[in-house]
């Protein structure tokens, strides 16, 4: 029980808190490959929660599912020079196809007469392969749209990771859609955002600001990328989803054409949009405690757990009481686990599914059944109450939408509070070291917004819809600014 309250403090160590709560609470661990971490069965199940509900509305928008290579050839990358130029430093290359027995015969070495004749990049994200196959699917009007979904993994090779925010591979989902129009294309890159929106504040309570990147923060390709950026508690931003419009650039690249009604062969117009399993970090360091994670209802792998406290008849009593209990949660699709395993104290199981983040805990004693009554603690609040049996479900399932809200709001009032407008660089190079998000003036320069990263650490995150824009002055140049733009310290 010490071992699952050994928990390192946000206040002392945010960084060493999120590395430990990850380990203790059973979402992953590092892998024999450096870079790389194992998904355990708890971290998979919410990812496996994210990605059905994500897939559902994907579905509604359209879009279907596909699956394409994972190795795409070197050439392919060459095609576009900015998305080639944006990835070139994080591919991971495949040269020979043939390992062979060494001289001595106990190991493996690479065999040199099995090399490609043209190297294979594993994908760190596929717009080239698929625009490639796109080329075969499209040919005219009635082609289109075309709205493609993969679910897979990628690999970007990084220097410096962290369980689920920065991995060398990853799991995500990566849509790539083709349309007559731009102004279609640009609608739907649009529109795939507010999906994320939707998503990240619904069913992750996690409340996101949405907007435009600067230039020089594009993806690699795009003539727009649309963000949705998130502040977690240490007031640090969290790039939580990003929709791409990509114009012509792969169409071109690739000689994907349609044949208008007019009979004219004109290039499509794309977007690509995609989230990964660096969600999973922003749910933890969004709304977890000191005690552990503390999970919105509607991602949480186990949402009720009921822990009986008595021996032989009691037992059975209380196992029979709960049965009809149990049955109707199920039925309204919420997840309940009935934890009567003996080799456990209670104290224990109390406080391995806090650390576990389950919304909501039940105990029954001795007690409470002649009583006929419960103990319900809330996660969120840690707040515990004893309530009449009679009703039980119906009560579970209202506390767990007012959990889920409440962590939305908490969330939310945190995020509001450390929002600032700032039009003095000096007082900003100050406050920006304690976090937060800065509404600042900006000239619209590569040259200002590299300064500010060079002096600060910090990043214009996006242009925020959220705002309405006036002209100013920016606060390092001094040059007539269109827009305030959202700068902060990122992840």
């Amino acid at each position: 029980m010490a071992e699952l309250k050994d928990l390192t403090k946000r206040a002392e160590n945010y960084s060493q808190w999120y590395n430990d709560l990850i380990v203790k609470a059973d979402l992953a661990e590092q892998s024999a490959v450096r870079g790389c971490m194992v998904i355990k069965p708890y971290g998979y199940a919410i990812w496996e929660k994210m990605q059905a509900q994500l897939d559902k509305m994907f579905k509604e928008t359209g879009a279907v599912n596909a699956y394409f290579p994972l190795l795409i050839p070197k050439s392919f990358l060459s095609r576009e020079a900015e998305h080639v130029e944006g990835f070139a430093k994080e591919c991971a290359v495949v040269t020979h196809y043939r390992l062979k027995t060494n001289e001595t015969h106990d190991g493996v070495v690479v065999d040199p007469t099995a090399k490609l004749e043209e190297e294979l990049i594993i994908r760190p994200t596929s717009e080239t392969i698929i625009w490639n196959t796109y080329k075969n699917w499209i040919h005219s009007w009635r082609d289109l749209p075309l709205m493609c979904n993969q679910w897979c993994n990628v690999m970007r090779w990084e220097m410096r990771t962290r369980p689920f925010l920065r991995t060398s591979e990853f799991l995500w989902q990566e849509g790539h859609t083709a349309h007559a129009t731009r102004e279609e294309a640009e609608q739907e890159a649009q529109k795939m955002l507010k999906v994320y929106a939707e998503f990240a504040e619904k069913w992750m309570a996690v409340p996101v600001m949405q907007g435009v990147k600067s230039e020089t923060e594009r993806f690699a390709g795009a003539l727009d990328t649309y963000t949705i950026e998130a502040m977690m508690q240490d007031g640090k931003a969290l790039q939580s989803g990003t929709s791409h419009f990509l114009g012509q650039n792969f169409a071109k690249a690739f000689g994907v054409q349609y044949l208008t009604k007019e009979n004219k062969q004109e290039y499509v117009w794309a977007t690509s949009w995609g989230v990964s399993t660096r969600l999973i970090g922003a749910l933890i360091m969004t709304h977890s405690d000191d005690n552990g994670l503390v999970l919105p209802p509607r991602l949480a792998p186990l949402q009720v757990v009921i822990i009986p406290i008595g021996k032989g008849e009691q037992q059975e009593q209380i196992a029979s009481l709960f049965e009809p209990v149990i049955k109707k949660l199920n039925e309204k699709g919420i997840s309940v686990k009935y934890d009567d395993a003996d080799n456990k104290r209670p104290g224990f199981k109390f406080a391995d599914y806090e650390l576990k983040g389950v919304p909501v805990r039940i105990v029954m004693g001795g007690r409470d059944l002649e009583a006929k009554t419960v103990e319900i603690m809330r996660r969120d609040t840690l707040e515990k109450e004893t309530v009449p049996f009679e009703g039980l479900a119906e009560r579970i399932e209202t506390l767990l939408e007012d959990i889920q809200e409440n962590i939305f709001n908490k969330a939310k009032n945190f995020r509001d509070a450390h929002i600032y407008e700032c039009d003095n660089y000096e007082e900003f190079k100050e406050r920006v070291k304690d976090g937060g998000f800065f509404l600042c003036h900006w000239d619209g320069t590569a040259e200002t917004e590299a300064q500010i990263k060079e002096e600060t650490q910090a990043t214009i995150r996006c242009v925020p819809f959220a705002y309405e824009q006036t002209p100013g002055t920016d606060m390092v140049s001094g040059k007539p600014a269109k827009y305030r733009v959202l700068i902060a310290r990122s992840y």
